[in-house]
């Protein structure tokens, strides 16, 4: 459980960086749903962890930080605070507390309100930069996945530097990558969870592009667009949720990364991750089952 708590803390120091990034591009509204959901998110498991004689733990910081980050700049504070709530406490609390659910619980508060609140989860975006000083339009606005779904590619050097419409953190790329180098280092993500979904979605989305099925996805464009990196280096990688065989890492990758593809380019949804990752969570144990020698077999 300590071991787990240092890793806990060590993802909070990677998104720090992120986090300023974001203040960058939104200004006071960025610190504002920060500190709006890390104070729900932190509440709702204090209040659940009282009634059970336990305490808060610290992974609560990361759920509140990756959920933040994955919010559209402009989405209305309440449904930010909905999000949290259900998150910890139907993605973690109910299961135990820290260590034991089954779900990521940042992932579970998103889909929540994506599915729930979708107006507010697809058009409250925020023209980026200096701070958010440069005003709102949540018209004109368009974040590059509603430019690729309109045929439209966006600049791949703009996508690269990360000043473009989304949600909070996910524009981050060259911080994001920086990141999951620094917890592959440190030991406290999987290399094999981010290799194999990483190289499993621009497979599957390089074969549809040039088989005709995604003509408006180009592969390299679809990398950096949305919240696939983000997803990847910072949920895939939960080692809560994910599985601990190393051969069931490898599988559960290719999951998250096909079912984000598949469900970005076919589906009405312009964002597959969340999907992806709750698929991926979902088989975790029995991706893990498959990998461990039975008993009779060892003789």
């Amino acid at each position: 459980m300590f071991q787990k708590q240092i890793m806990m803390r060590r993802v909070v120091y990677s998104l720090i960086p992120i986090m300023i990034f974001s203040v960058y591009l939104y200004g006071l509204r960025s610190l504002i749903i920060h500190a709006v959901v890390l104070l729900a998110g932190t509440a709702t498991e204090y209040l659940y962890m009282k009634t059970r004689g336990k305490k808060v733990s610290e992974a609560v910081l990361v759920t509140s930080a990756l959920y933040a980050l994955s919010m559209p700049p402009m989405v209305p504070l309440w449904v930010a605070v909905i999000g949290i709530i259900f998150g910890v406490l139907f993605g973690k609390c109910i299961f135990g507390g820290f260590g034991r659910n089954i779900f990521n619980p940042a992932i579970t508060g998103r889909l929540f309100v994506y599915i729930s609140f979708p107006s507010f989860m697809t058009s409250a975006w925020m023209t980026p930069g200096r701070f958010g000083t440069n005003g709102v339009d949540a018209v004109s606005t368009a974040t590059p996945l509603g430019l690729m779904r309109s045929n439209v590619i966006p600049d791949l050097k703009d996508l690269i530097l990360g000043v473009r419409a989304g949600s909070l953190g996910e524009s981050a790329v060259i911080l994001i990558i920086i990141a999951g180098i620094y917890l592959i280092y440190t030991k406290t993500a999987s290399w094999r969870i981010i290799v194999s979904t990483l190289v499993s979605f621009m497979a599957l989305s390089t074969a549809l592009f040039f088989m005709g099925a995604s003509s408006s996805f180009p592969p390299m464009e679809s990398l950096f667009s949305g919240s696939v990196l983000f997803v990847i280096v910072f949920m895939a990688t939960d080692p809560v949720t994910g599985p601990k065989k190393n051969q069931a890492q490898y599988l559960y990758g290719i999951v998250i990364g096909s079912v984000t593809c598949l469900v970005r380019i076919f589906s009405l949804f312009p964002e597959g991750t969340s999907f992806g990752i709750l698929m991926g969570n979902t088989f975790a144990s029995l991706f893990d089952e498959w990998f461990t020698p039975r008993k009779g077999a060892q003789k």
